[in-house]
């Protein structure tokens, strides 16, 4: 085995795909371009006093499985909130996004069933496929003639579309409403993971409510939402969200519900305190989508600098642009070693940007990820912009 590890340890340090943890030791001037704490929340006093709050009444742990004495009153009341806040009927609160995925697929999936995925689904929802034994046809990035055809030649009963609403990469959204469509003339069911889009996205009085609410997928008998509470929301967990007959299913068939401890406490009364300060603040999520239109136009003379136009497309199939529908921007980069280097030189000059190399992104291209959060100033976007101009300028 140890052999075996050093010759892993050799490949991964000649591909330029070493990963060690960035720590934060502190408060920092850093320009935050890297996190997925989009709207402010994490650091938010009324966060951190319900927190405190729920340490005081509950401790520190849940103590056991939800099934067992798991359960407080927050949860119930989570996912209460949740679900009112989606326009979906009911929700299950789980003790990470990743968990949530892996719970809402193995419990709905199994022999009988196709799944149909974009390929851009997240790590944890291709991990819920390959345990859920279910058929998997991975369909181009929203290519709808693709999913049509599985989904019309399939033999198994039951189909479950896969999707993320926007794209934790690439930043695009997914064609909801034709996917909606298609699930209701092939009787399949549209799982939605929301993770970048609650909290960002949303249409008019429900902005910040995620790409479902207020929509025609809302509430919708055909369509299950996922989410994490770990990035808008400031907190730690995630959710599964539909019927309250599916909320029965996975109370009895979720593995990642049924034998894991429940969310803590604090992280339950955290994630309550932001969603309701996303009902009340739609400014948040506004200043998102205004951010992230400031880094855009920052960043444009980068993006058409021919060494950036032969790495191909900054946001997806759909040519070099940063536009996207969230707070998720990500730009190409020639090489791992190159977007390495190029994420090392912007936090010394005090950006932080996301470096995804294989296998984090799943076209095989490495990219600078940028995250547009509501709490960034002017300055913060205008030195950010000049700073990674210089640097991808720089950077073959």
């Amino acid at each position: 085995m140890t052999a075996w590890l050093e010759q892993q340890a050799a490949v991964r340090e000649r591909r330029g795909l070493v990963r060690t943890p960035v720590t934060r030791i502190g408060e920092d001037s850093a320009v935050d371009l890297a996190s997925n704490d989009y709207l402010g929340l994490a650091t938010d006093p009324r966060l951190a006093e319900a927190a405190r709050e729920a340490i005081g009444r509950w401790g520190t742990g849940a103590t056991s499985s939800r099934l067992v004495a798991g359960t407080t009153a927050l949860h119930l009341e989570l996912e209460s909130e949740l679900a009112g806040l989606t326009g979906m009927e009911s929700a299950l609160v789980f003790s990470s996004g990743y968990l949530a995925n892996l719970g809402v697929i193995t419990a709905l999936g199994g022999p009988g069933t196709l799944i149909v995925a974009d390929e851009h689904c997240h790590a944890s929802l291709i991990d819920g496929f390959r345990l859920s034994r279910s058929r998997v046809e991975t369909v181009p990035h929203n290519d709808l003639g693709a999913t049509e055809h599985h989904l019309r030649t399939r033999a198994e009963p039951r189909a479950l579309v896969v999707v993320e609403s926007i794209y934790s990469v690439f930043g695009d959204a997914a064609p909801l409403p034709q996917l909606l469509a298609l699930a209701e003339e092939h009787d399949a069911t549209l799982i939605v993971d929301e993770a970048h889009s609650l909290g960002v996205a949303g249409h008019a009085a429900f902005e910040g409510h995620g790409s479902v609410a207020g929509t025609d997928l809302s509430g919708h008998p055909n369509v299950v939402l996922t989410a994490t509470l770990s990035k808008s929301l400031g907190s730690q967990g995630g959710a599964v969200l539909g019927s309250f007959l599916l909320r029965e299913h996975l109370l009895n068939r979720a593995r990642s519900f049924i034998f894991d401890t429940g969310l803590a406490p604090a992280s339950a009364a955290a994630a309550l305190a932001a969603a309701g300060i996303i009902r009340a603040e739609p400014w948040r999520a506004a200043a998102v989508h205004r951010n992230a239109a400031s880094l855009t136009a920052g960043l444009a003379p980068a993006l058409h600098a021919p060494t950036l136009q032969r790495r191909g497309p900054a946001v997806g199939p759909a040519g070099a642009s940063l536009e996207t529908a969230g707070a998720v921007q990500s730009i190409p980069m020639s090489s791992a070693a190159a977007a390495l280097a190029a994420s090392q030189a912007a936090h010394v000059a005090g950006v932080r940007v996301g470096c995804f190399r294989p296998p984090s992104v799943p076209d095989g291209v490495s990219r600078l990820r940028l995250t547009a959060r509501a709490t960034l100033t002017p300055d913060d976007i205008d030195y950010a912009c000049a700073t990674l101009r210089r640097i991808l300028e720089e950077t073959p």
